[in-house]
């Protein structure tokens, strides 16, 4: 028998209080199904929730689920069925399940799905306590069937940071969907990251005034070092060392 999930307390931000905010280009945009009325518009909104799932750095053409794809142009799913197919694909599972702990992948699906974050360790276990007895598919399938993700994005809009400008002018924040999903500290301490390794040669790059010339007679200091002539003595002579029969001639002969 499935655990219940625990029960945690909301903390209070900026998603959960209304604002006063004048909309413009930094506010979220929002794609519903409601509002398609061309084909391009469907494109786009089937690519927002790539990037709201897979975020920026996971959108290759190699993740596509084209079998959902097909099934949401022709009005078998939902935008929302089309959410949980890209958060239990196995594409997404290999990016964000396999290479995170428990905890941080609830974080990640979070902010994904619910478009906010998570409210703090609490949270953290209680999900994590889901995925344990019902898996990815499981968990996904809960968030997508709670009160506040159908309260908020319903059926046919797809999720999107709820209120993210007050977070990211006061703590410096990126939005969730451009952040690196991939091995946070927990999982890099697992692996014993970080790792250097580095075996080709580091090229420098030197602007073109600042090299020698031809000709530059810096660049023959180092020949005329090795080729300088060392001091040579010249030999000391002493006058007990002189053969003086050799210097005086021979007279004796006539």
């Amino acid at each position: 028998m499935a655990l219940p999930l625990l029960s945690y307390a909301p903390v209070s931000q900026n998603q959960r209080v209304s604002g006063f905010e004048i909309p413009g280009e930094e506010q979220p945009r929002i794609y519903s199904l409601d509002m398609v009325a061309r084909p391009e518009d469907l494109d786009e909104l089937i690519w927002a929730a790539y990037r709201q799932v897979f975020s920026e750095h996971q959108i290759l053409d190699s993740n596509r689920q084209r079998f959902l794809e097909s099934q949401l142009r022709n009005g078998q799913i939902t935008v929302r069925d089309f959410i949980q197919g890209l958060a239990t694909s196995d594409a997404f599972k290999t990016y964000n399940y396999y290479t995170n702990s428990n905890y941080r992948f609830v974080q990640i699906v979070v902010q994904r799905l619910l478009g906010r974050d998570v409210y703090g360790e609490e949270e953290k276990i209680a999900w994590s306590i889901v995925i344990a007895n019902k898996g990815i598919q499981g968990f996904v399938e809960d968030l997508l069937n709670s009160s506040e993700y159908l309260d908020n994005f319903g059926l046919n809009t797809v999720p999107y940071q709820r209120r993210r400008i007050l977070p990211q002018r006061s703590k410096g924040e990126v939005p969730f969907n451009l952040k690196s999903p991939r091995y946070n500290e927990y999982h890099r301490n697992q692996l014993g990251f970080p790792q250097f390794s580095w075996r080709a040669e580091v090229k420098r790059f030197r602007p073109q005034e600042t090299r020698t010339k031809a000709g530059d007679p810096s660049q023959y200091i180092g020949l005329a070092r090795e080729i300088s002539p060392q001091q040579v003595r010249p030999p000391r002579f002493s006058v007990y060392n002189i053969n003086i029969d050799t210097m005086v001639p021979n007279r004796s002969r006539k």
